[in-house]
């Protein structure tokens, strides 16, 4: 198959996308935009003339396959080069478009995701047969689920694509990859339940087989300025060896380019590195250390494979392998037609000989049928014979027969009524075992019912005893309430009668404050009085002049020793007069208005004065007793 056979697979899926009407014809519009989308894959300048000129002569009805063809051929296909695009973009769009149309929604609910359906798509192209429809046959079927269940790390079971065969045998003839998705979805082509091992199955598979990945793993490589070791991921392709810092892909550290030149061999052990080989191309030698010497040994063929193959001049591995198998069934095909003409050959002479030994074999038949008839003859009259005794023997035992039938009949007949007199007696015996068991449940429930009538009465007495109890607690206490509520009473009488005496006492303590008060302002006109009375008294004399002669008052506020003098008994008598005047200046100070001096009063003053202070203080107790009462008083 070459590299546009390959593309041609593709378009056809995206072709008949656009194919809604199944007449295989598309409009113009849709070829211009799927023309466009494959000159943007195939990294091909865009002429957007070219198709108008094409299909001047058809504008307007669409164009066929037939019609698009030669287009295709001769602008897109003739201008693709291997190696200048990549072919999985390019798939990608093409499955894109016919997806849209014939993958169904329910195909990705199964094992296989969307993603895992574009890989079995490329891989159904890759080994489908080169017929449109494009179809793959049971062996290519058979192989690819076997290179799956390989990388699953299972033996595969063919029953289950022999019952797909018997419940649809056209798919003997080749199947379709929407069936194909559809059967790997649904887990009837691989027993496995784990959507995660199928899809690392299928991308190791496409790696292989679609990518022209023959080998892949990690080991140990030796560097060329540094000479240290590093582990590498490795990857081997037909005509490179790739190595990245791990298996993701994503850090890409060289690679190496082989050709039909490049030798690969076994060294010895070094620098504490064992499984070594080398790879010696025509610019450098590269040191490489596998993990044990099985895998050196597996990458070393692999590597030869590769070299042959470029010295071959095939550019996969997988697409020779599909080739040989298919000049195998070809080969298989001749010698099976081969092997058929032979054995019809061989039948014709086989049926030659049938035929003649046939013929002899109805000769000697007619002679052993005529001596069987004779025989069949002889032996007819003697069953004849037999037949009539075999008539006289019958009648005898029908009467005989008959007899017997009337004496069974009498014998049935006494086991019928037998059997009604052990029915009835049966029914009889249930009956009295039912009237024995309805009487044991009675005296049963007799015994139950009488123990629940003595539990009830001993559980009246119980109440009735709790009752009498609660009865003469109840008067107890009702006895208690009435001796409270009549202690209660006669508190609140006590109490009254002592309000109404405070009240009365209150009464009486006002009546003697009003009575002090008024004797209070007695005393304070009498005090005024007495101040008037010794201002007028107390006046200063010059010296040697009379007292009293032409003389100004004295002078409380002059100091002593700035007054005048004075006659001794004058003297005396100033004296007396100061005192008194400093007495009451203090009884008048602002700070004692309420304290007056007890010698400026007459002794009945005295008297009074402290009869009133005795009655104020009389009337205070007998306030702050009444409030107490108050507040003591009990509520009604």
């Amino acid at each position: 198959m070459d590299f546009k056979s390959e593309l041609l697979k593709s378009i056809w899926y995206a072709f008949t996308a656009l194919d809604v009407e199944k007449n295989g014809k598309v409009s113009k519009s849709q070829l211009k935009v799927l023309s466009h989308n494959l000159y943007t894959a195939l990294h091909i300048p865009h002429d957007p003339v070219a198709l108008e000129e094409h299909f001047q002569d058809n504008d307007d009805g669409p164009v066929s396959n037939q019609g698009y063809m030669p287009y295709l051929n001769k602008y897109i296909l003739a201008k693709a080069n291997d190696g200048t695009f990549d072919k999985e973009t390019f798939d990608d769009l093409c499955w894109m478009m016919t997806a849209k149309k014939n993958y169904k929604p329910g195909m990705e609910a199964g094992l296989c995701s969307r993603k895992d359906a574009f890989k079995l798509w490329c891989l159904f192209n890759m080994l489908s047969e080169d017929r449109y429809p494009l179809v793959m046959i049971p062996e290519e079927v058979e192989y690819l689920l076997k290179k799956i269940a390989s990388a699953m790390s299972l033996e595969w079971e063919q029953n289950g694509l022999d019952d797909c065969y018997c419940q649809d045998p056209t798919l003997l003839d080749g199947m379709t990859v929407w069936t194909f998705l559809e059967l790997m979805g649904s887990g009837r082509l691989l027993k496995s339940e784990s959507t995660g091992a199928v899809s690392l199955a299928v991308d190791e598979v496409f790696q292989e087989m679609y990518h022209d990945v023959l080998k892949k793993g990690y080991m140990w490589k030796k560097g060329l300025v540094r000479r240290n070791w590093n582990e590498r991921w490795f990857v081997l392709k037909p005509s490179v060896i790739q190595y990245y810092v791990s298996e993701d892909l994503k850090e890409k550290k060289g690679e190496i380019l082989l050709d039909k030149r490049c030798i690969t061999e076994a060294i010895q052990d070094k620098d504490g590195r064992r499984c070594l080989f080398c790879i010696k191309t025509a610019n450098r030698t590269f040191e490489i250390s596998a993990s044990d010497l099985k895998h050196r040994l597996e990458w070393m063929q692999a590597i030869q494979t590769a070299i042959r193959l470029l010295a071959e001049g095939k550019r996969s591995l997988h697409k020779e392998l599909k080739l040989r198998r298919r000049e195998n069934r070809e080969q298989s095909s001749k010698q099976k037609e081969e092997q058929q003409t032979l054995q019809g050959l061989q039948e014709e002479k086989e049926r030659q000989i049938q035929e003649r030994e046939q013929l002899e074999a109805e000769a000697l038949q007619k002679e052993e049928e005529e001596r069987e008839w004779e025989k069949q003859q002889h032996m007819q009259r003697a069953l004849e014979r037999q037949l009539r005794e075999a008539e006289k023997a019958r009648a005898n035992m029908a009467t005989e027969i008959a007899q017997k039938e009337a004496e069974s009949e009498k014998q049935r007949l006494r086991i019928r009524e037998l059997e009604l007199t052990q029915q009835a007696l049966e029914k009889a015996l249930e009956a009295e075992i039912q009237a024995r068991v309805v009487e044991e449940l009675a005296t049963v429930n007799q015994a139950s019912l009488l123990e629940e009538e003595e539990d009830k009465l001993k559980q009246l007495r119980c109440l009735k005893e709790e009752q009498e109890a609660l009865l003469q607690q109840t008067q107890r206490e009702k006895h208690e309430i009435l001796q409270d509520m009549t202690e209660k009473a006669q508190a609140l009488k006590v109490a009254s009668q002592e309000l109404e005496k405070l009240q009365e006492s209150r009464q009486k303590s006002n009546q003697f404050l009003e009575e002090a008060k008024k004797k209070l302002c007695r005393a304070s006109c009498h005090v005024k009085h007495w101040n008037v009375q010794l201002n007028r008294i107390m006046k200063p004399i010059s010296p040697g002049g009379p007292v009293g002669q032409g003389q100004p008052a004295l002078n409380t506020e002059v100091p002593v020793h700035q007054r005048g003098a004075f006659t001794s008994n004058e003297f005396i008598v100033k004296k007396q007069l100061c005192n008194t005047d400093r007495r009451l200046s203090g009884a008048y100070s602002p700070n004692s208005q309420s304290v007056w001096p007890s010698r400026l009063y007459s002794e009945e003053e005295e008297e009074e004065e402290e009869e009133v202070q005795e009655q104020l203080r009389k009337v205070s107790l007998t306030e702050t007793d009444s409030t107490r009462c108050e507040t003591n008083r009990p509520s009604h």
